[in-house]
């Protein structure tokens, strides 16, 4: 096929570790370095630099963009094993939708965008009636 679909290819694999990252540790940062170097040593094993960049591009973005779902999960009550098992689900889901031609790309894009509106959507914190407590 081309570079090409090994570069998206690759980027949607960095995606699924991205991933299955955010489940294991659900910290932004994290996650999203976890995904990065992960999915950069995926794309040194095969492919070469421009390989290895996509995967690290696309973990860092499976990072992002998954960690507010699980973090949201595990505040509300979740318990990390059933965690793991949907992320895992959702890893492989991500890797196999990898192998559609483009499918790659789009899933590097539109999971942080994704995120970043999960992350507009959610509440402020505001003290409350903590502030009327005064000594």
């Amino acid at each position: 096929m081309g570079a090409w679909y090994t570069i998206g290819l690759l980027a949607g694999i960095g995606v699924a570790v991205g991933i299955a990252a955010a489940a294991v540790i659900p910290r932004a940062i994290v996650t999203i370095l976890a995904g990065a170097v992960v999915g950069a040593i995926a794309g040194i094993l095969i492919g070469d630099w421009s390989d290895a960049v996509s995967g690290a591009i696309g973990g860092a973005a499976g990072g992002f963009g998954a960690e507010p779902v699980f973090a949201g999960a595990l505040r509300r009550g979740g318990t990390r094993s059933g965690l793991a098992v949907f992320a895992v689900g959702g890893a492989v889901a991500a890797a196999a939708v990898a192998f559609i031609p483009v499918a790659g790309y789009l899933e590097a894009v539109v999971l942080p965008a994704l995120a970043l509106r999960l992350r507009s959507r959610a509440p402020e914190r505001y003290a409350g009636l903590r502030t009327l407590a005064k000594d």
